[in-house]
């Protein structure tokens, strides 16, 4: 090892972090770029059509999720609908809010594949307190 070693480390770690995918995403913004959301925490869009999606093995299930387009890009995401016949309060044509379910690493929740999303207010009402009973859906 020469005196100018150290130098030459330096300059071979700065180049070969590129090869690091982790690295890449985070330096170059990548997740804000490809996300629906546009890195918010929340999004509001329409309900384009509801539908039941399989439950991941060993789970035998019909999760209901529903397809919405989101207002600030047109983007069309899936999104959870949480809550034992929560899916009655949802209809075509209605405004929802929705936000990440939480997922590691911003994938996938749970036995639910492909759904990152789920739905937290339908017409500008919270959608746990319409499951409960304690309000009613709105008209729009």
């Amino acid at each position: 090892m020469g005196l100018k070693s150290a130098e030459k480390k330096k300059k071979d770690r700065r180049k070969f972090r590129w090869k690091v995918r982790a690295f890449k995403v985070r330096t170059l913004n990548l997740f804000q770029k490809s996300d629906p959301l546009g890195g918010a925490s929340q999004g509001k869009g329409i309900v384009l059509s509801k539908f039941q999606k399989e439950a991941a093995q060993p789970n035998s299930a019909m999760r209901k999720c529903c397809r919405v387009q989101l207002k600030k890009n047109g983007k069309s995401v899936g999104a959870f609908i949480p809550g034992n016949l929560a899916q009655k309060f949802i209809d075509e044509h209605d405004e929802v809010l929705i936000e990440r379910i939480g997922g590691k690493q911003g994938r996938a929740k749970g036995d639910i594949r492909g759904i990152r999303y789920q739905v937290i207010q339908v017409n500008d009402q919270p959608l746990s307190r319409l499951v409960s009973g304690k309000i009613e859906k709105g008209r729009r």
